[in-house]
């Protein structure tokens, strides 16, 4: 669930801290079509919001397959 909360508003770099990765990836994640949902305002400002960030991982977590022990 998206919402227009400017809190909710994260710019390239706090999304990058937001998700321990440097804003280097996440630029090339942008030109690639991959990683979270971004927004532009220009032809500069990039921001991301939290909540799209969160479904993201949420969908990623999902799409991963569960890993079993093996048994020994």
């Amino acid at each position: 669930m998206t919402t227009n909360n400017p809190q909710d508003r994260l710019w390239a770099s706090e999304a990058a801290e937001y998700l321990n990765l440097s804003r280097s990836t996440l630029a090339k994640w942008r030109m690639r079509n991959e990683g979270p949902p971004f927004h532009r305002c220009g032809p500069r400002l990039v921001y991301y919001l939290r909540s799209e960030i969160d479904e993201w991982l949420a969908a990623c977590d999902r799409s991963r397959p569960t890993r079993t022990a093996k048994p020994r």
